[in-house]
């Protein structure tokens, strides 16, 4: 489980191919500190899992579902990533609960720059929408995000200096693809609402 709340900005080191799936390589300095085999590691949102290490590297294996599902399809050596260690009880709980579990990829729509923060709209997979409100929780790109507007094809929200410059979603441009989950709250509160009027 993590919080959205990016720690450190990695960059890609290898991708080596392996038919069905990948191996990929990351540098990084702080998600390292504390890193052992089989620790868990977000990378843009993606929960992977730490299979080697170096001082400054370590190495995931990403299976063809998480490529077919994800934005990590296509990375590249020297592609910038964002990087969060799994939460412990003593984490604080910063943004809210994420699973790292990708529900789509969404198409950053456009960007309207202001002189405190910006404005960016993100297209939305079909049945997504669903589980997005005005001022409620989405994670994009491993970021945990309030949304401004929730549409059905698309939401907004706000980016903060501090996000972005922090984390990729200060170069993402239109056209961009991000990972995106949505408050896992939300599909349990539908399964639930669901469920009941089963009963009736």
């Amino acid at each position: 489980m993590f919080t959205g709340i990016v720690e450190e900005l990695g960059t890609v080191e290898a991708v080596e191919e392996q038919g069905d799936a990948i191996r990929l390589t990351v540098r990084a300095e702080t998600v390292l500190a504390d890193a052992g085999l089989g620790d868990s590691i977000a990378v843009n949102g993606c929960c992977l899992t730490v299979a080697a290490r170096t001082e400054s590297t370590w190495t995931a294996d990403v299976m063809q579902e998480t490529l077919d599902k994800t934005s990590l399809h296509g990375v590249a050596p020297g592609d910038v990533v964002n990087l969060e260690r799994a939460v412990t009880p003593q984490t604080r709980l910063g943004g809210h609960i994420v699973q790292g579990h990708v529900d789509g990829v969404g198409t950053v729509v456009r960007r309207e720059p202001s002189e405190h923060w910006e404005v960016v709209e993100i297209s939305l997979p079909a049945g997504l929408g669903r589980y997005l409100v005005d001022k409620g929780s989405i994670t994009v790109d491993g970021v945990s995000l309030t949304v401004v507007e929730a549409r059905d094809d698309s939401f907004t929200v706000s980016l903060i200096p501090e996000t972005l410059a922090r984390t990729t979603l200060g170069r993402r441009q239109p056209g961009g693809r991000v990972n995106l989950e949505a408050d896992v709250l939300a599909k349990h509160v539908e399964k639930l609402l669901a469920s009941r009027g089963g009963d009736r």
